[in-house]
């Protein structure tokens, strides 16, 4: 059985069909991408998972558990938690609070420090700047600290949304490497990401999405030599 297992999901926003079906599964310890272009439905697939637009038809199971119909914040104190498209920080609170915010669902207050402790070692930027307002980082930092405050949870799954987005290609390369760096540890992720070259590169398995529907799965390095994938993500004639 999958760690993660998304079942024939379809999501309404209002009368417009965003996902039509949409099925995968992620295995412990992977890293599964999702690509495609904008509007594809990639965010709202993680936002179904998460519970924020809830499916109206379709399963999505997370250890054997049903929990199609679970509210977000529970859903995130079974394991599941995401660093959000835009990265969405408390502009006003601190690098600190933002982070501690993270772990409002855990009461294991020395394990929540081990945590704390883990995330700043992993982020040593985040740790000098941990008294600054969240808004005053730069967009690389911001990154960070979406991506430390999902981890703040503890989470068995990882659901990251456009994590380059903006970002120079210096800190998009240290972006990546800290996914890796994560993943090593033992944390499962589901990362959707424009930047289908560097995510196909570090991927377990992939999946393309187009208009709510997938089109190809298979292994990240069979589809970085897929004809379709390389000139429809990857700029190729």
């Amino acid at each position: 059985m999958a760690l993660l297992e998304v079942q024939d999901i379809h999501t309404y926003y209002g009368h417009i069909h965003a996902l039509r079906g949409v099925s995968l599964t992620v295995e412990e310890g992977e890293i599964v991408t999702l690509i495609g272009g904008n509007g594809a439905g990639k965010s709202t697939t993680l936002n179904t998972i998460s519970g924020v637009t809830p499916a109206r038809h379709g399963q999505v199971i997370l250890d054997g558990m049903d929990i199609t119909r679970v509210p977000p914040h529970d859903i995130v104190g079974l394991g599941i938690t995401q660093a959000p498209e835009g990265r969405r920080i408390f502009a006003r609170l601190t690098v600190q609070e933002n982070l501690d915010l993270g772990a409002y669902s855990r009461k294991d207050t020395a394990s929540v420090k081990q945590t704390l402790e883990m995330v700043y070692e992993l982020f040593p930027r985040l740790k000098e700047r941990r008294n600054q307002p969240g808004g005053t980082l730069s967009g690389g930092e911001q990154q960070m600290l979406a991506i430390g405050r999902a981890m703040m949870a503890q989470p068995r799954i990882l659901l990251l949304d456009e994590p380059s987005m903006g970002l120079a290609p210096i800190l998009v390369q240290e972006i990546f490497e800290i996914i890796q760096q994560l993943n090593a540890q033992g944390t499962t992720i589901l990362l959707v990401e424009q930047n289908a070259q560097a995510a196909l590169s570090i991927c377990t398995r992939g999946y393309v999405l187009q208009t709510g529907e997938i089109v190809l799965a298979g292994p990240g390095k069979e589809l970085l030599r897929n004809e379709m994938v390389r000139k429809a993500y990857l700029g190729e004639e």
